[in-house]
Order: C-alpha cells, then structure tokens, then sequence
C-alpha cells in the first residue's frame, strides 16, 4: 500500500507540471523566464552544468556522469567544453553531428543513454522546461509563429533570437483554425520522453531492402487522401517519422556508418541549414542535437569512401576510449556487480582491483623509456607515487601514445568472467586468484583473441598475479601486527629522534639510564634500505624528512607518519620483514600449536573486522600467503 501512495504522489507531483495557455500567455511567461526559449543545444549544455561541475588541478569533474562513466574525464571535459558548450551559444559546431567513436563496450552507448535520461528528467525542472505548440507531433517551438519580418523586433525586446519556421501543418491550423491570430494559437507545457517518442528519437539501421525513409521523415496517411482532396495537405501525412519526434531535443543514430547512403544524406540538410525535406511540402525545420557512435574500423572505411566527403565535413569526431585508471576500472566491476541478481556473494577484497589491473595492462602500449615499465605507468595514471618520477614523466607518457585506449580487453569480457566465477564455483565467495583463472581460461574460448595478442594478455594475467601477490602478503602482514598503528607510531618517533640527533650533530639521552647515545645509524639504515635510499642519499632524505616536519609544525599541523608516503612505506616494510619468519611459521605448520592457533584466530578475526573479509576468503588468504612465503 505504501507503493501505491508513492505512485499516486508522483502522479499528482507529475500534474502539477503542467501547464497549458494561449501564445500570449506564453509570452509574458518568457518575460519573467527567458532561459526557457533555450535551444536543444543549450538545454544539453545547461542540463549538464546545472549538476554541477568541480575542477580539481585544472580538470573539470562534471557531477552528472559520476555515477555511470569512471575515468572518462578528459575525452567529457572535452566533449563538453568543444562541442556542447559553444553549440550553446549557436556557433557554427551546432550544425555538425557528434560522433562519439570508440572501441566496444567503451561507455558511448552508456553516455547517450544518460544525456536522454537526463533530459526527460530536466524537462520536469522549472531550468528545463519546455513549451510547444499544443497537440503538434513535432512539439514545435511557438515562436516560430512570429513572422521573420518581426523577429528582430522580438530580439530588441526579448533578447531571444529566433530560428526555424512554422511546419505546414501549424500553418495551415493558423490560418483555418485561428484566422491568422497568433496570440489565440494554444501552448502546453511537454515532457521528453522516449518511450512515448517526445523529444527523443533513436534510429536503428536494418535490412536496406526494408527499411523505409519514412522511418525518419514520417508519411502519408493514405486513410486520410480522399477527406483531405491531396497528397500535399499537411494533414494527410504523419509527421511521426524519428526525425519529427526529436525536435527540441535529441536524436541518436545507432551505428550510424553502417546505414544505408539515402538515409544519411537526409543530415546534410538538417545539420547545415536545420531542416529536412519531407513528402511534398517545403522544408521542415528541426531544432535537435544529432549523435551517433560507431568503432574506428568503420570509421575509418567510412572516410575512405570518396562519395561520404560531404557528412564527413559535417561532424565533430569526439574519441571516447577505454579508461586507463585501475581505481576507475573498479568502480565500473562494482557497479555492474552492484546491478545483478548475484550482488549477495562475497567478493573478497582486492579481487575487483586485480581484475581491473589485468584489465588496464592490456590497454596500456609498452612506454619507450627503459625506465619505466608497464606496472610503473599504470600506477602513475592511476595517480599513486612512484620514485624518481613525477608529473612531468606522466604528461610526457600521456603525449607518447595519442590513441592509448582505444584497443585491450573491454569491461564486458572482464565482468562476464567474474560472473562465470560466481556462478560455476556456487559459493558463497571469491577470491582474485578465482577470477584470474577464469581470465585465463576464457582467452582460449575468446574467437577474436589471435595467437601474438593472447600471449600478451596472459604476460597481463602473471603481471596482475604478482601485484596480488604483494597485496596479499602485505595485507596478511598487516593483520599480524599488533595495535598496528601504534607499532608505527613507536618505530615512526624513534627513526625521527634519531635523524633529528643526526642531522643537527647532537646525542641522544637513553630514557631509562639517562646515558648520553650515539645516534643509532643501524635502526635509520634498516629503515632506509626497505625503499632503496642509498648511503649516498640518506643524508638528503634525512633533512629533508626535518624540513617536511618544520613545515607542519608552522601550519599548526602534527606530522605522523602518514604525513610522508615514502617514510609510510618504509616503516611499513620495516615492520612487515620483522615479521615475515612469524607469518610463515603460523601460516604454513600443518599442526600448529596451541599458541599458533590462537595467533591464526586473531589475525581472521582482524581481517574480517576491519579488512573486509569473511571466513571463507580470510582462511584462503592465510594459506596463500603462506605458501608465497615458503617458496
């Protein structure tokens, strides 16, 4: 019953929207909201900004794709900024069709879907509302009913220029039905929707033998001939085609290349001029933003084809590739998980992110510099730090390869296999040794893979094995400490004693004895030596870890040793190899002792508590981990 409350609340919230009057009523609505004689361009653009926008280091984050596109920022930002935003201000990139190319499963189709929910959404907003001329099947603009000799009159007083003409079917219904006067021609308030074909129109190519034009230009009712005396009399034909249903809003071409030639050339003349030609009457014009997507090898036949030179000239190709961040790719796993039947299964930590490295591996082209490798480029375009390089090795690997991601494994292929794994292992949890089998295997069932490109994803497959292995024996580790944090925090407080007596030349005073010490040079090297600070460069790393510290003391800030990430991971490894020999003992005796056993609860305990894990995938992590440490 609570259901059906809800439903009869949206009902009555969805009446209340509406609103109906007569053109003059309609203009004194304009007079107190202009933004509403937006074009479809504009509405796009406002719709987007509207959600808001955050720019973080110079890129710009646009609020209204975060929940369904991950890692596309740049190919959005300029998306956004280089076709939408100017098409806004009517400049010459309206008249061009937005072609999103892009390699399978890469997130076109996902973007087109979203800017049509989301405008059948801001249609029900007071900034998105719009208002046709009541019972057109085009839903077309009532302005169009100035005369074009007033329409500059209308700009000095409105500030709303005016674009299209009257369809003949409003024409003929001014003239028959309203003798001519504009102010009594009704407006109603309308709604996008694409299933009831308001605003939104999709076209999908079929057999070329079938397929009719009339599916985009609509046709003549031929019940209607003989009432209506003539073939040209607006009202014997049905604007329904897609075409006529997407004014004001947005027309998307499902595979548009792959379309018979007459059905394309009908964007030739609604693009450049807004207009479409349509049974025998004159033009129609057509406010809406055309997109279509399609992949690069059918682009690239496409522009091959002389006779296509015309459309070509009449698009904007904006490339919309794989995602190249492991924390983005994992978000895409966790969402389409999220959106199935088998969401309840426990998927241990980790597994996702293995899979998502796997995933971005494939997407990467091998760098030129001897110094960095696959992992090391992965990592940096996921953000994380990695020594000797910085901001400048990324945007110079970022220029390296102009087309990176455009080819690999796509997100599909990925989430079918960890479905596979759910389903065929019937568990209640998985692990990412789990998925990185069923990786493995459905390369020799995938027909597309060649030979040279399965070697390569099986390299991908043992280099994302490692990087979890270091994430298993890490983790494992960690839940071995105990009171973890204060374990750092005590090593962390020594260390900086020790540099500070170094670096200013001064002793030490043993806390117990009140003896004057040397500084302990063996507890900073073992520190030191876990990431690679060399005995040239400890004198350097040492001061600068002081001035790190001087500088938080001036903000008023406390620097712990999250405060620095090298000096994290280094008391971090420190405390991991001192106590590696415990974690292999414990983890690997196959009688272990009553005080072993009790340390095993503890640590499943731990992980289940505060690592995320379950019983099951914690007893499978110990025993992996073990078996690392013994080989």
């Amino acid at each position: 019953m609570d259901m059906l409350r809800k439903v009869t609340d949206y009902q009555h919230k969805e009446s209340a929207l509406k609103w109906e009057g007569t053109f003059g009523e309609y203009l004194k609505l304009l007079e107190k909201k202009p933004w509403v004689a937006q074009s479809a361009h504009a509405r796009i653009y406002n719709m987007i900004q509207d959600a808001g926008v955050e720019t973080v280091n110079g890129k710009k984050y646009y609020q209204f794709f975060k929940e369904r596109l991950f890692g596309l920022e740049e190919p959005l930002e300029k998306l956004v900024e280089e076709y939408f935003h100017p098409a806004a201000r009517r400049l010459d990139v309206k008249k061009r069709i937005l072609l999103l190319m892009g390699p399978v499963s890469g997130g076109k189709s996902t973007l087109v879907t979203m800017l049509k929910r989301g405008l059948e959404a801001y249609t029900r907003t007071e900034r998105g509302a719009v208002y046709a001329i009541k019972g057109c099947p085009m839903h077309e603009d009532p302005l169009h009913l100035i005369p074009e000799a007033l329409r500059e009159d209308f700009f000095q007083e409105y500030g709303i220029r005016i674009e299209g003409n009257l369809s003949p079917l409003n024409m003929m219904k001014l003239e028959k039905e309203y003798n001519g006067q504009i102010d009594q021609v009704p407006v109603e308030r309308v709604f996008f929707s694409e299933d009831k074909r308001v605003g939104i129109g999709t076209f999908s190519p079929s057999d070329p033998k079938s397929q009719d034009i009339a599916d985009l230009t609509g046709s003549l009712d031929f019940s209607t001939i003989a009432e209506f005396g003539s073939e040209s009399d607006p009202r014997a034909y049905r604007f329904d085609g897609e075409l006529n249903k997407a004014n004001r809003g947005m027309m998307e071409f499902q595979e548009m290349l792959k379309c018979d030639e007459k059905f394309l050339w009908h964007l030739l003349s609604l693009t450049q001029e807004g207009n479409f030609k349509a049974g025998r009457f004159a033009l129609i014009s057509a406010d809406e933003m055309i997109v279509a997507h399609t992949n690069e090898t059918e682009y690239r036949s496409f522009i091959a084809n002389k006779k296509n030179e015309a459309l070509h000239s009449r698009m904007i190709i904006m490339k919309v590739p794989y995602n190249l961040k492991v924390s983005e790719e994992e978000k895409i796993y966790e969402k389409l998980i999220s959106e199935s039947d088998v969401s309840d299964v426990h998927i241990a930590p980790h597994t996702l992110r293995t899979a998502a490295v796997f995933t971005i591996l494939t997407r990467l082209k091998e760098p030129n510099r001897k110094d960095i490798d696959l992992i090391k480029k992965m990592k940096l375009y996921d953000g994380d730090s990695v020594e000797g390089l910085g901001d400048a090795d990324l945007e110079e690997l970022h220029k390296e390869f102009p087309d990176e991601g455009m080819s690999g494994v796509d997100p599909r292929y990925v989430i079918n296999r960890i479905s596979s794994t759910i389903i065929r292992k019937e568990m209640e949890s998985i692990n990412a040794l789990d998925v990185l089998r069923s990786l493995k295997e459905g390369l020799g069932q995938h027909a597309s893979i060649s030979k040279d490109l399965k070697e390569h994803y099986l390299t991908c497959i043992s280099l994302a094995r490692k990087e979890f292995d270091e994430m298993a024996k890490k983790e494992v580790q960690k839940a071995f400490v105990y009171s973890y944090e204060e374990s750092a925090k005590t090593l962390m407080d020594n260390y900086l004693d020790n540099v500070e007596a170094y670096c200013h030349k001064t002793k030490l005073r043993d806390p117990l004895t009140g003896e004057e010490m040397t500084p302990d040079e063996r507890l900073m090297r073992s520190i030191e030596e876990q990431i690679g600070i060399s005995e040239n460069a400890k004198k350097a790393f040492r001061e600068e870890i002081l001035i790190r510290i001087s500088a938080f003391a001036r903000k008023g800030k406390r620097f712990d040793y999250q405060s620095h990430s090298r000096l994290k991971e280094a008391i971090q490894k420190k405390l991991f190899s001192d106590l590696k020999d415990v974690v292999k003992i414990t983890t690997s005796s196959k009688t272990p002792d009553e005080q072993q056993l009790k340390k095993m609860n503890e640590v499943i305990a731990r992980l289940i508590d505060e690592y995320g894990y379950n019983t099951v995938s914690a007893n499978d992590l110990l025993r992996y981990v073990g078996s690392l440490l013994n080989r």
